[in-house]
């Protein structure tokens, strides 16, 4: 099982997930799954395709974002308006849970959101986010 890290009410992040998990997320709470880890980073990773099929057949919103080094604009802006838009609480992965956590703050700093807040929810869920927010 995945450790699913709260971070906001609205997302919490975790590294890898599997299948099995889809059925976890959606028991806790959960009503969007984004994906943030590109298919074949790993040979032993699930592809999108199980995770997704998964995640809809427990009842969950499925996003495919694959990041791979630091987010674009684009995917920061489209993993901040899926957040905004789920009726629920988010559940975002990567390998390690890092690209979630990242894309994800960078676009509430663009939104305005304190950076020190930011630095200290990350903190909390286990992620240092001083070196990749700005000052």
């Amino acid at each position: 099982m995945s450790d699913f890290r709260r971070v906001t009410d609205s997302l919490s992040v975790s590294p890898q997930v599997t299948e099995a998990d889809m059925a976890r997320a959606a028991a806790e709470g959960f009503v969007l799954v984004i994906n943030n880890r590109p298919d074949g980073e790993d040979p032993s990773q699930p592809a999108s395709a199980a995770i997704e099929a998964a995640a809809r057949a427990a009842g969950l919103d499925y996003l495919y974002v694959p990041v791979r080094g630091g987010p674009t604009p684009d995917q920061v802006e489209t993993v901040r308006d899926a957040v905004e838009a789920a009726n629920g609480p988010v559940l975002a992965f990567c390998r390690s849970g890092t690209r979630s956590i990242v894309t994800w703050s960078i676009g509430q700093a663009l939104a305005g959101a304190d950076r020190q807040t930011l630095v200290e929810q990350g903190l909390n869920a286990g992620y240092d986010l001083s070196g990749v927010l700005p000052a």
